[in-house]
């Protein structure tokens, strides 16, 4: 059998942009906003013939994008004593925090790696499968360390900065690049520069809050080795099989180390983490391929809005997540490839890992998904996770997993857990859509999604009431004995039978299923409802406080039930209100999943004053310093999930309706959207001052029907990029429906020609920089 390197070998970061899911899902890196004027040269319509407007952009060149970026960087005046205060680089798969060394006067960088896991199924996903720590390096100066002035630059990527101590300076540089972490520090005054790095026990960090469960035995203590051109290693050999491999060089002033994990062979890693080394040559040619790879990605897309705070903050996490994830790598754990001690150390299922993607769909980053490929390579191990008697025709996968998804499911009627696999396909779907790549629908979403509809279906049985009803399963997490008909399912059901029938037809697929499945659509019972709105499950109020929105799933974000559906909107407020006037549970993702149903309403202030509870310091588990978040361990979904609350105040595309600027909260008058993606495959660029609309313009990449909900009053202009007018129709609701060709785009908009500009906005609400500035 292959090794895991073998059979998943890292993709160069600088190759990953634009190809990860397939030719339709290409967007030109530099975005469509271009420095000509009209009536320059170069201004070529479609035809060849000139063309009668174009965007112009305030961000053409790499010194705008530096210095619009430089306003959203996170500084350090202080040296940040915990993992959530400090500066944190990553490259998808390798890791590092940077904070004070506990009790001593150094400075700590983490080591961890997204792929570097034990293999023991048999002892579960918190200790048989989970993610295992791999080390740390100090920074040991030679005096005590009375400050620090550090910039981790978004634009580059690269933390830089000065430590000062009793004893002169230190200068430091750092970043990740294809596997390898690279230090530069300089000494001056009486300081040096010494290094040191420290092997962790290959333990799982859920040992925080338990003992390991009966017949555990710990991993094989690691060994040392010295190369013969001076390159320290540490092999780290597992009980269940495989290596985890670090390599370290110090060159002058330069440090470089990588991770290499093998598995199941013993001893490959150990090569892995050489190469890398021997690929990242010095800090200077890394950093020239690493700064290469950023600037592209940000280019991809734009969003700017005045509150700086949070304007910072969006811009954080879109460095957070292509730090964290990268199509071809691992899907990523609750705490992305930055690993501390957390009980929590494996992928959840159940929510986590669909709030983790969401984000990279509105910001046309669909290179960054690792959920897609994960579950295309794994589809054997969804089968196996799901009792023999249903293996035939069915898949599943339990709350928590490794990032091979090795965990099993149980059965509906003994109150299991049993819906995660259909709503990660959601994900998927959601990734489907956005590129429309038929290929990602034919080869994933398809053959999975049927086989965990399969799975339900084993267990839906007829009622007296001639319904077809679902036993007893969980609705996540909510800490009741579990009913039959939870909503969690139920919805899942809906939309996957739904989801079935549309991909068939798209796929010009006859399946001998199709009518089981619309028997289902027709005879599955309702939704379990009372007074307060969507009940846990039949017979099963939502009755306590719970943090997990997973009884609204049919609301958000299946859209299943919605606002555009005047006969539920009263179900909805008053089932959202609910869910928040029991207090006591809830958590950052409650109050993010809140802003983003108030955004589905058209609310922007309501959604704006949910999100801003994530923020509030005084709620008891608020974001960090740095925009991480953790509750007992580190989190990652919900910072991401905050983004994407703003992406729906920003642009919705549900329901085949795009929809512009539909919740932007009263207090930002002005907004820039550029190069957003929405599903259709269409990347909407909008301008809105002074709280009006003032141009919209759509650029389809896959030909897809295109409804958009413009937000403009007064008479349109609708033209396509050769000056010719669209052929529209009126739907109402302030919707049209514009024929727009693949490969061309649309400019809307009201009264004479605004300026077609793509520019940053004015910050109306100052804050301050995110770290410890």
């Amino acid at each position: 059998m292959a090794s895991q390197s073998d059979k998943r070998s890292p993709v160069a970061r600088r190759s990953v942009l634009g190809t990860a899911l397939g030719g339709a899902a290409v967007a030109a890196l530099p975005g469509a906003a271009h420095a000509e004027q009209a009536g320059t040269g170069g201004d070529a319509g479609p035809a060849g013939g000139r063309r009668p407007w174009r965007l112009r952009s305030a961000l053409a060149d790499d010194s705008a994008w530096e210095t619009f970026l430089r306003g959203q960087d996170l500084l350090w005046s202080r040296l940040p004593a915990l993992w959530h205060e400090g500066p944190f680089l990553g490259d998808g798969l390798l890791g590092s925090m940077i904070y004070r060394e506990p009790d001593a006067h150094q400075i700590r960088f983490t080591v961890q790696h997204g792929r570097v896991q034990d293999h023991r199924p048999e002892f579960g996903s918190g200790w048989g499968t989970c993610r295992l720590p791999v080390g740390h390096l100090t920074l040991e100066p030679v005096g005590t360390i009375t400050a620090v002035d550090w910039r981790l630059s978004l634009w580059n990527a690269e933390l830089t900065g000065t430590v000062t101590t009793t004893a002169g300076t230190l200068t430091l540089a750092a970043l990740i690049h294809d596997e390898v972490l690279a230090v530069r520090v300089t000494a001056s005054g009486g300081e040096r520069v010494t290094w040191a790095f420290h092997p962790e026990e290959a333990v799982s960090p859920r040992r925080i809050q338990e003992a390991p469960p009966a017949g555990y035995t710990g991993n094989p203590p690691w060994t040392t080795r010295t190369t013969a051109d001076g390159t320290e290693q540490v092999l780290q050999p597992l009980t269940g099989g495989g290596q985890t491999a670090t390599a370290y060089r110090r060159t002058g002033d330069e440090l470089l180390l990588s991770v290499g994990h093998s598995f199941p062979s013993g001893t490959a890693a150990e090569a892995d983490s050489l190469r890398n080394l021997r690929r990242g040559t010095s800090y200077a040619a890394l950093r020239r391929r690493h700064v290469s790879w950023w600037h592209a990605f940000y280019r991809k897309s734009f969003v700017s809005f005045p509150d700086q705070r949070l304007q910072s903050f969006h811009w954080i996490q879109l460095y957070k997540v292509a730090s964290a994830s990268r199509a071809g790598g691992p899907v990523m754990a609750t705490s992305g490839p930055w690993l501390e001690p957390t009980p929590w150390p494996a992928v959840w299922w159940n929510l986590n890992v669909q709030l983790e993607y969401w984000l990279i769909h509105g910001s046309n980053h669909l290179e960054l998904d690792a959920l897609a490929g994960t579950l295309r390579q794994n589809q054997e191990q969804l089968i196996a996770n799901v009792p023999a008697a249903y293996r035939k025709d069915s898949s599943g996968i339990g709350r928590s997993s490794d990032m091979f998804a090795n965990r099993s499911v149980g059965e509906p009627g003994t109150g299991a857990e049993t819906g995660d696999l259909t709503w990660a396909l959601h994900n998927v779907w959601l990734s489907y859509r956005h590129s429309m790549d038929k290929a990602l629908l034919r080869d994933t979403i398809y053959p999975v999604l049927r086989r965990a509809i399969n799975y339900y279906l084993h267990f839906l049985t007829p009622g007296s009431d001639g319904k077809l009803h679902l036993p007893s399963t969980l609705s996540p997490e909510y800490p009741v004995v579990p009913p039959q008909d939870t909503n969690y399912d139920l919805a899942l059901i809906r939309w996957g039978c739904r989801t079935l029938l549309e991909s068939a037809e798209l796929l010009g697929v006859q399946d001998e299923s199709a009518p089981r499945w619309r028997d289902v659509l027709a005879r599955l019972t309702p939704y379990p409802v009372d007074d307060n709105g969507f009940m846990i499950g039949a017979d099963t109020p939502y009755a306590q406080s719970h943090r997990h929105y997973s009884h609204m799933l049919m609301v958000y974000p299946l859209y299943l039930v919605n606002w555009d559906q005047p006969e539920n909107r009263e179900l909805i407020t008053k089932s959202v209100t609910h869910w928040h006037a029991l207090t006591g549970a809830h958590r950052g993702y409650s109050y993010t999943g809140a802003a983003s149903i108030h955004a589905m309403t058209g609310d922007g202030d309501t959604a704006l004053g949910y999100l801003r509870k994530f923020f509030d310091p005084t709620t008891r588990y608020p974001c960090r310093a740095n925009t991480h978040y953790t509750e007992a361990g580190p989190v990652i979904e919900t910072p991401l999930s905050a983004s994407q609350s703003l992406h729906d105040m920003f642009c919705q595309s549900w329901g085949g309706v795009i929809r512009v600027f539909p919740a932007v909260p009263s207090a930002w008058a002005d907004v820039t959207l550029h190069d957003f993606r929405t599903q259709g495959a269409f990347l909407v660029s909008a301008v809105r001052t002074a709280g009006v609309t003032r141009f919209i313009r759509v650029r389809s990449l896959a030909g897809e029907p295109l409804k958009l909900r413009h937000g403009l009053s007064g008479t349109l202009t609708v033209l396509l990029d050769d000056g010719s007018p669209a052929h529209t129709r009126d739907l109402g609701d302030g919707t049209l429906a514009i024929d727009l060709p693949k490969g061309r785009e649309v400019l809307v908009h009201s009264g004479s020609r605004p300026d077609l500009v793509i520019a940053p906005v004015a910050v109306s609400e100052p804050g301050p920089a995110w770290g410890l500035p």
